[in-house]
């Protein structure tokens, strides 16, 4: 899958560079919209969302991708929770807080800069400084993965729809492999190019990715771990009982979500999952998941006659027929595209941008409308296996998103 990815990521830098040197006024476009403001798409649940920053620190266990011998574990963590509306002192908060905001002039070059957004224009719906909300004792959790390297800032769209559905979504950055990392204390670490899958093939790669693989898996655990004590016992008081940690839910957007197969079939802290177009990767393929879980896959059927995707589905099949039959679904959604997913289905740019990925691939869905269905998916099939919504086998297709298609 790296291969394919990096066939995409390359060819859409080099005709993004020249597009844009190539018309004054298309810069000029970009860069009133780089610096326009916008807001992410509302949650569509009955709770307000909180949200919390963390930084957890693994006493016990060194990161083996960490450049120095002995380096303790550390991860930037997110929890998005459904909370108290109206509360006295709690404001909506960036989308990026201050405290871990890229330090200024670390943008990169100017012409990648203005094919995003200036993130301190884009507005998110969480709260900070707000109480959980009352309306349940405790809450189930789900703990979402980022596709490759990417902060989970990114997929913010996703946490605050689920969390405003009633769970407590964490999310987190690991330093290393994340691409950067900002720390409340102002320390950035990024990804060492050693860890960067886009520049190994071969032998080295599969190696990279066992690595990858198993640190991210790792970090999950570990991630459960400090919930456990922080449900037992909150400094703050914010989440002790909160927290159900008997319905755990887990998913992710490609890596992210080859790392929640992963997890899934290893840990049986995971009571359902989801894999949001993700390459299978490791021992998941060969041994199955025995507990719910949905493949959720796009839909523009880019490279379709590609030996590399013919494999990727192949060992989707390979896990997926060793699902539980009536636990377990295989869903495409017609015209969505790998790569909007994350919020920059509702941040995308331009028609330039837009023009850009239908040339590698059929863009045949609005971003926000992706969006939109994919967290109906998320959160639907949630309900049924952590909520207990369901007796019988899902029924997830519905007349309000026919972009649905079951594949099984």
């Amino acid at each position: 899958m790296t291969r394919l990815v990096r066939r995409i990521c390359k060819g859409f830098a080099v005709l993004a560079f020249l597009g844009v040197l190539g018309a004054g006024a298309t810069l000029g476009s970009l860069w009133l919209e780089h610096r326009t403001g916008i807001a992410l798409p509302a949650p569509t649940g009955p709770f307000a969302v909180g949200r919390s920053l963390y930084d957890w620190v693994d006493e016990k266990t060194p990161d083996a991708l960490a450049p120095a011998p002995g380096t303790k574990r550390e991860l930037l963590v997110w929890i998005w929770y459904p909370a108290v509306a109206g509360q006295s002192g709690a404001v909506v908060d960036d989308y990026v807080p201050a405290s871990v905001r890229e330090p200024a002039g670390r943008g990169g070059p100017l012409v990648f800069r203005l094919l995003t957004r200036d993130l301190s224009k884009v507005h998110g719906h969480s709260l900070r400084n707000a109480g959980v909300s009352p309306q349940q004792p405790s809450y189930p959790v789900a703990v979402m993965r980022a596709g490759a390297s990417l902060g989970v800032m990114n997929y913010s769209t996703l946490a605050e729809d689920l969390a405003s559905h009633g769970y407590v979504v964490v999310g987190f950055d690991a330093p290393y492999r994340t691409i950067e990392v900002v720390f409340p204390d102002g320390r950035v670490i990024e990804r060492r190019p050693e860890n960067n899958p886009e520049l190994f093939s071969g032998e080295e790669l599969t190696r990279l990715a066992d690595k990858l693989l198993a640190a991210w898996t790792g970090d999950i655990a570990f991630v459960l771990d400090k919930l456990e004590r922080l449900n037992a016992s909150d400094a703050s008081g914010k989440f002790t009982g909160r927290l159900d940690m008997t319905r755990v839910g887990v998913f992710g957007h490609s890596l992210g979500g080859a790392t929640s197969a992963q997890f899934c079939s290893q840990d049986s802290r995971c009571k359902a999952g989801i894999d949001v177009d993700g390459a299978p990767l490791g021992s998941v393929i060969h041994t199955g998941i025995h507990k719910p879980f949905m493949i959720l896959l796009s839909g523009h059927g880019d490279f379709s006659s590609d030996a590399e995707v013919r494999q990727i589905m192949a060992d989707i099949q390979s896990i997926y027929d060793r699902l539980p039959p009536d636990d377990r679904l295989l869903i495409a959604i017609r015209g969505a595209n790998h790569f909007t997913f994350s919020d920059d289905g509702a941040l995308l740019k331009s028609h330039l941008m837009r023009g850009l990925l239908r040339v590698f691939g059929k863009l045949g869905i609005d971003g926000r409308r992706q969006l939109a269905v994919t967290a109906y998916c998320v959160h639907t099939f949630f309900d049924a296996y952590l909520k207990g919504d369901s007796a019988s086998r899902l029924r997830i297709a519905s007349p309000l998103y026919p972009e649905i298609q079951v594949l099984d």
